[in-house]
């Protein structure tokens, strides 16, 4: 049993707006102790494996542990990156761009960065959460200035981790929970509820199909507190 918060309940999240000068969009966003700041950048023309005709723009993401970020210092992936890597950066934008109407951003395309400066657990669903608010504050400005004509957002997404740590099943694992998990998840949910990831792995024994609907349900409420956190910065 936790002792500093319930089973069900968040860390403290916070998020900074325009927290970088040049960016398009940057937010700085904070979940506990794990804090990573994330950035929207936006420049002309489509990956080359897109057809000419196709008339999607495109959204892609990069992820990266700064060499301090972690109690042990990690090596910059200067010309390699790792298997974790590139699964996390996959993650991030395919959870952007369900939240996407790829039409209406003809010929750009969109990079969110995510930087982790801190991490305590749970990089990967913060780094979606704070890319989800970048890409608005992005957004916003192509609007005001006449690049886009109308909000290509379809509508929010945010995502959470959560787990089974000595037989409970808790929220928004740290660290030391989630290097202690018999089970852990993460997931990826629209504002209407609609899934767009659930990654869930028993590192040990198998578990009951019901205990990952109480995961789900678990999760999902947290996402619904993450979402109305958004309508108020």
């Amino acid at each position: 049993m936790r002792t500093e918060r319930k089973n069900n309940e968040l860390r403290e999240i916070k998020f900074t707006k325009n927290y970088t000068k040049h960016a398009p969009g940057s937010v700085l966003v904070e979940f506990g102790d794990t804090k990573v700041i994330t950035t929207a950048s936006i420049e002309e023309g489509k990956p080359k494996w897109m057809e000419k005709d196709d008339p999607r723009g495109w959204l892609t993401a990069e992820y990266s542990l700064l060499p301090s970020s972690t109690n042990t210092r990690c090596q910059r992936e200067r010309t390699k990156i790792s298997g974790r890597t590139q699964e996390i950066q996959r993650l991030i934008g395919r959870s952007l761009r369900a939240c996407l109407d790829l039409t209406k951003i003809p010929d750009l395309t969109i990079t969110i960065d995510a930087d982790v400066i801190q991490a305590d657990g749970g990089t990967r669903t913060a780094s979606i959460c704070g890319g989800y608010l970048a890409l608005c504050e992005a957004v916003k400005k192509m609007m005001n200035n006449g690049v886009l004509k109308e909000n290509p957002i379809i509508e929010p997404v945010a995502a959470i981790s959560a787990g089974i740590v000595n037989g409970e099943i808790l929220l928004d694992l740290d660290y030391q929970e989630d290097s202690h998990a018999q089970v852990d998840a993460n997931i990826v949910l629209t504002r209407s509820g609609k899934i767009i990831e659930f990654q869930t792995t028993a590192e040990g024994a198998p578990y009951e199909s019901e205990k990952m609907l109480e995961i789900f349900t678990l999760a999902k409420d947290g996402i619904n507190k993450i979402i109305a956190k958004y309508e108020l910065i």
